[in-house]
């Protein structure tokens, strides 16, 4: 699997943004997608997932009520919706996807990684 994320960039406080990730090479299926963040010089961080049904999502704390996952299986396609965006929201966004139908947060049980994504939340 080949993940491509997009939708990244400079924005402003209060911004929503929405990232893609196109997934490639083999069926999207029933992966786990989710996505994750890292801020310079912080550790990566879980940030959400989702099942390949959509019915089951799993957000940060830092983020709940402002970001939403959503995946369109036909698009082989998982979206981050950012809502009202805070300059400590910077980072590089990665997706990632997991061989399996069992929702983690952590890093080390995804198997596939997108290249990620800037986006820079200015005051």
């Amino acid at each position: 699997v080949q993940l491509q994320a997009s939708g990244g960039g400079l924005v402003q406080a209060g911004d929503s943004p929405r990232l893609s990730c196109a997934a490639s090479g083999r069926t999207f299926g029933r992966n786990v997608m989710g996505w994750f963040r890292q801020a310079p010089g912080k550790e990566r961080e879980f940030v959400a997932a989702i099942t390949w049904t959509g019915s089951s999502t799993y957000d940060a704390d830092s983020v709940k009520g402002r970001f939403t996952i959503s995946r369109d299986n036909a698009k082989n396609t998982v979206y981050l919706q950012m809502n009202s965006l805070k300059p400590e929201d910077t980072a590089v966004y990665y997706c990632a996807a997991r061989t399996s139908t069992w929702i983690s947060r952590q890093g080390s049980d995804y198997d596939y990684w997108g290249q990620g994504t800037l986006v820079t939340v200015s005051s």
